[in-house]
């Protein structure tokens, strides 16, 4: 396993990294005994870096990894935990939260519930209006100080947001969702980042599973936010699908996957980015670790510019009120 650096000075993580939400229902039910199982492959095969959020299944997230990672020597592996999201008994979201003193009492819930003594990653999960930036920053900087986290992230925020971060505390990574159906960050994002020193975690590499080249048209599994999202409604997801057939065109003539080349492009964009893979069974992280060995020539790239060029995609990443809460959207 190769390793990248996260910002200038910053941790060095796995050049792949795993997106553990899927495991707590977030794509309809999962299996937990799976789940572990596939943590502990992901672990076994070199992969460092574990992505969380606090309101992933309502804590069932941490728990989760506290039990993959239990026995594991703690210098073996990172926790990114995302949070501030606030949710009710039924499931539903009503905003976000990042006052320093949420901040603190989130901190205190994820080390519990994770079993460890400090966080190596540790954002907001969006930016909260009600809130300066710098007080959110401020407040994980003094649990940097005070050692429960080593590092601080951001997550969908704006170039002016990253700015105003970072001049309060450095920054490791922005989390962002980045594919090749998602490029937003390209125009002004991914510039500023480079500019400063501060990485990409990119999640979403295989819009949540529509162009990992097995999705198929059928009723989403109860509780599967996908049966919300704008690219898998109707008439959109048959555009987005079009996009997939011509990519497995370009897979097919490297003896590769669809989900390896989508895996594989994003990691070729440079050694700042890292995708994380969401894989919730052991078959999926072998396939997502196979585009570790891809190599991708200008000729492949340009080919798979040409199958899914830029703003190709139909439909948004979020519905409209989710999208509403994106800094990096809508500033």
């Amino acid at each position: 396993m190769l390793h990248r650096q996260l910002g200038r000075t910053d941790p060095s993580v796995s050049t792949l990294g795993l997106g553990c939400m899927g495991m707590s229902g977030m794509y309809g039910p999962a299996d937990r005994a799976e789940s572990i199982a596939t943590i502990h492959a992901a672990l076994d095969a070199g992969i460092t870096l574990l992505d969380t959020g606090d309101f992933y299944g309502m804590g069932h997230n941490e728990l989760l990894i506290a039990e993959a990672v239990k026995g594991r020597p703690r210098d073996s592996f990172q926790v990114s935990v995302k949070f501030g999201a606030l949710r009710d008994h039924a499931g539903g979201w009503h905003g976000f939260d990042a006052r320093p003193a949420a901040v603190k009492n989130f901190l205190a819930y994820s080390l519990q519930r994770l079993g460890l003594d400090h966080i190596d990653i540790y954002r907001p999960a969006r930016l909260d209006s009600q809130v300066p930036i710098e007080d959110t920053i401020g407040a994980i900087g003094e649990m940097v100080k005070a050692g429960y986290v080593r590092h601080i992230g951001l997550s969908e925020v704006g170039v002016a947001t990253i700015r105003r971060a970072a001049v309060v505390h450095p920054i490791c990574d922005l989390q962002i969702e980045y594919s090749l159906i998602s490029r937003g960050i390209e125009a002004t994002v991914l510039p500023a980042l480079r500019e400063l020193g501060i990485g990409v975690t990119a999640y979403g590499v295989l819009g949540r599973g529509l162009i990992s080249g097995h999705w198929r048209k059928q009723p989403a599994a109860r509780g599967d936010w996908r049966a919300s999202g704008p690219r898998f409604q109707p008439g959109n997801v048959d555009h987005n699908l079009a996009l997939v057939e011509a990519l497995r065109a370009i897979a097919d003539a490297r003896s590769v996957s669809v989900a390896q080349i989508a895996v594989g492009w994003v990691a070729a964009q440079g050694a700042d980015i890292i995708p994380l893979v969401g894989a919730r069974r052991r078959d999926q992280l072998t396939e997502a670790l196979g585009a570790l060995r891809l190599t991708l020539s200008k000729n492949d790239l340009a080919a798979i510019e040409q199958a899914a060029p830029k703003g190709a995609a139909a439909g948004a990443r979020y519905p409209a009120m989710q999208m509403a809460h994106l800094d990096a959207e809508t500033h």
